[in-house]
């Protein structure tokens, strides 16, 4: 069973910087793909960034350039450093992992389907103040 607990939310001013940590079961990133999403009151999770077992990465346009998505195997921990924050970033964020099918569409149209992902975390609110 892969359990997966987020950490490292917080609140942060327009332009600052954090950084989320998502603690895994043991050998979950030898196994499942890796993607953090978000979601935002009256709006649907959406995906933004995943990484694979190879350290193939992926980003959403909104967060491309600013978000980088990393995972240590030692550690068996993911994370996702957030810079140059903006208001339209707050949402709760979740770590999520899945198979194969959900990597392939990541990684060939930039489509991170939450319904493919069995896996999730209770998620950690962000929230950027302008």
């Amino acid at each position: 069973q892969v359990q997966l607990v987020e950490s490292g939310g917080g609140s942060v001013q327009a332009g600052g910087s954090l950084t989320l940590s998502c603690a895994a079961s043991a050998h979950t990133f030898s196994k499942y793909y890796m993607v953090w999403f978000r979601q935002a009151p009256g709006k649907e999770r959406e995906g933004v960034a995943g990484v694979d077992i190879d350290g193939v990465t992926t980003y959403a346009d909104s967060v491309k350039g600013r978000f980088t998505i990393s995972q240590d195997n030692a550690k068996n921990t993911l994370y996702l450093q957030m810079n140059s924050l903006k208001p339209e970033d707050t949402a709760m964020y979740y770590c999520a992992a899945a198979g194969t099918t959900a990597r392939m569409y990541a990684q060939n149209y930039r489509d991170f389907r939450a319904a493919l992902f069995p896996y999730w975390g209770p998620g950690t609110q962000v929230t950027v103040s302008s």
